[in-house]
């Protein structure tokens, strides 16, 4: 897609999908400095195709499934299934497709506003995202020693301002508690629905999440022998939000086993109110670790 020097603009329009016939849309792929299509893209693309398709009702759920790896130079075409339409709850089904294979699916369920029983986990106390630095705050000399793809995603200016409560050095990794706690917000204001907050909400959520599961172990995802990949997507969206004030993204990861770690995210705004529950299971094989001749992957 035609860069642009503003990366909330940018982000903007690369959710502005394309419509190609009844239930059919195509969106454009963005190098953000990964080997492959951000996962956080292809999620926030598809939330985007299921909601076209709704005349009413807000999301309220996803589930997704990363099959292969997307090719960020090439479009993605998006083909959705309205599964079913009811009173209060419509479900869809999306399917990813690029180069004439599935990459991703996702199924998601839409709600209309209604009054219900309320409660909720409180938020951490945890120092304001004022306090802190930006997690792009990356010493000259490290930046110096990292391969040209690595420099570039730690010293781009992003859509999103991400501030760690824990600060962790990817560069020299310790092992320490699975636990992670970082503000998060677009740097810009926009004026946008409530369906497009969630979707970029959604994109955001991607970030940092399966990450935690590395913490127990002293690993970092720049070293060469790590390979991560995420696997699955869970999200439900409890609350109205915004993504251009700040939100509190807290992670855990209860498990790592069998070459898979699993993390679990609370998304809380400012006001302590929890906006959004997360869960993502992602590959993660250190060289060396693996069983030869286990899988065909």
């Amino acid at each position: 897609m035609a860069y642009s020097n503003n990366t909330v603009e940018e982000l903007l329009h690369l959710l502005e999908l394309e419509p190609l016939e009844v239930n059919l849309f195509r969106g454009e792929s963005r190098d953000i400095g990964t080997p492959r299509v951000f996962g956080g893209q292809v999620l926030a693309q598809s939330v985007i195709a299921a909601s076209r398709t709704v005349d009413e009702g807000c999301i309220h759920s996803l589930h997704a499934y990363f099959l292969r790896a997307g090719d960020a130079s090439s479009p993605i075409v998006y083909n959705v299934d309205r599964n079913r339409d009811g009173r209060s709850f419509k479900s869809r089904r999306v399917v990813a497709i690029q180069h004439g294979r599935p990459i991703f699916t996702l199924a998601a369920s839409f709600q209309l506003e209604q009054e219900g029983l309320d409660h909720q986990f409180e938020m951490p106390e945890v120092p304001a995202p004022d306090t802190l630095a930006s997690e792009s705050d990356v010493p000259q000399d490290r930046l110096e020693k990292m391969p040209r793809l690595l420099r570039r995603w730690f010293t781009r200016t992003g859509p999103f301002d991400f501030r760690p409560v824990q600060k962790s050095d990817v560069f020299k990794p310790s092992p320490q508690a699975p636990f992670s706690n970082i503000w998060f917000r677009l740097r810009e204001k926009i004026d946008v629905s409530p369906m497009m907050h969630r979707a970029l909400l959604a994109y955001a959520s991607d970030f940092y999440l399966v990450g935690t599961a590395t913490l127990p172990h002293g690993i970092s995802f720049i070293q060469d022998d790590l390979t991560m990949a995420s696997l699955d997507h869970g999200m439900w969206f409890h609350r109205p939000v915004r993504v251009d004030e700040w939100l509190l993204y807290s992670t855990d990861s209860p498990s790592s086993s069998g070459g898979r770690g699993l993390a679990r995210g609370l998304i809380y705004d400012r006001d302590g109110r929890l906006v959004a529950s997360t869960i993502q299971e992602g590959m993660m094989r250190v060289k060396g670790k693996r069983k030869k001749g286990t899988d065909n992957d």
